[in-house]
């Protein structure tokens, strides 16, 4: 079974013993509905086209291979959102499923879009600050042979978003393991509620360790 290193352990564990401590709060279901309720009613996604508001320009989606890995030979995952008193924090897991050695260094590239898939104005940063105090590992060489994976959290405060038409929620997160690389499009569980501008921090690629 694969785990996480010391220090995205202890990211994920601190944002877990707040929720903890706070309880059912009222404030903490006010904050929590509106992911909720996104997810509940966001729409079943349309096939990506060129055609797509704000898709110009924007390079096509890496081919997948009979195996289902892509091009590029590493996939792109996410994990639950943990939301803590409007701090959220999310796991992003790049796993190298091709048959050769990959090497990753530093902050994954990121681009945020909207239910029409329109680039949204958010701020990603390299680092959880001034989001929040949580640590970062840092920018440090890691090798991936196949089958292993690396690992980043990112981290937002929740704005408001609209459950009707989704209005403030980055429902598509395109991500590469660092600029220059292939993006490849995921959908995080009820979205990232960021709102219409935020910031979006990150920390660096950490190795996944058994």
């Amino acid at each position: 079974m694969t785990g996480i290193s010391p220090r995205h352990a202890t990211l994920l564990a601190a944002l877990s013993l707040l929720a903890a401590g706070c309880g059912l709060s009222a404030e903490l279901d006010r904050e929590a509905d509106p992911a909720r309720t996104a997810a509940a009613l966001r729409p079943s996604p349309a096939a990506p086209s060129s055609a797509a508001p704000g898709a110009v320009g924007t390079p096509p989606a890496p081919a997948a291979s009979p195996a289902g890995c892509p091009a590029t030979g590493v996939r792109v995952t996410t994990g639950a959102v943990n939301a803590a008193m409007g701090l959220r924090a999310m796991p992003v897991t790049l796993t190298n499923c091709g048959g050769t050695h990959r090497k990753v260094n530093g902050y994954p590239d990121v681009r945020v879009r909207d239910v029409e898939r329109r680039p949204m104005d958010v701020t990603v940063l390299k680092g959880p600050g001034p989001i929040t105090t949580l640590d970062d590992p840092g920018p440090r060489p890691v090798t991936l042979r196949p089958g292993e994976a690396a690992r980043s959290v990112f981290v937002w405060r929740y704005a408001a978003v609209d459950p009707a038409d989704l209005h403030g929620s980055g429902v598509y997160v395109e991500i590469a393991p660092a600029v220059g690389e292939a993006r490849q499009t995921v959908q995080p569980e009820g979205g990232l509620d960021i709102g219409t501008t935020g910031l979006l921090g990150t920390t660096a690629w950490q190795k996944v360790v058994e």
